[in-house]
């Protein structure tokens, strides 16, 4: 007679960066992988949040994010530049962002040949929904942490970014 099959499934630990640590890897080692892991994490969620909730992609949200602090527009070489991505991915959210009438391409009045990209009425209103409710999530994921736990972990992720920036 045939076993039943059970209709509970097994669950696999999170496989992630900081599973490829053993104990005789460096403290510092650990502690960039755990970081690496964590911030993985994080940007993982949030992916899927704004995927389920707005139909749209953290590197959409991003651009929106950098327009909605430059109220005069941005050129296509300064988004490039502040997310850190090529020219022709800056150009292909864009062109995916105006057909949907977030965004407008418009000349720069100081060089003709240049264009500044702004949110639109439209793109202004979806980008503040969007950013309640990534705020809070953000703030969902480090329920768990009481104050004095942030503020220590803040203080202490901020003396190693002003470390790191000595080796620039």
């Amino acid at each position: 007679m045939p076993k039943e099959k059970s209709s509970l499934k097994l669950i696999e630990p999170h496989v992630d960066a900081e599973t490829r640590v053993h104990d005789d890897h460096h403290l510092s080692v650990r502690l960039w992988l755990r970081m690496l892991s964590c911030t993985n994490r994080i940007e993982n969620f949030v992916r899927q949040k704004l995927q389920a909730n707005f139909e749209t992609t953290l590197p959409r949200f991003d651009l929106m994010a950098q327009l909605e602090r430059a109220p005069q527009g941005l050129k296509m070489s300064e988004l490039s530049q502040r997310m850190m991505v090529t020219g022709g991915n800056v150009t292909g959210i864009t062109d995916g962002l105006e057909k949907e009438g977030l965004v407008v391409r418009e000349v720069d009045p100081s060089d003709r040949r240049v264009f500044r990209v702004k949110l639109t009425a439209d793109g202004q209103k979806q980008f503040r929904r969007m950013a309640g409710e990534h705020e809070q999530w953000i703030i969902g994921l480090f329920d768990g942490m009481s104050a004095k736990q942030k503020n220590q972990l803040t203080d202490l992720l901020g003396e190693l970014k002003q470390h790191i920036g000595k080796h620039d």
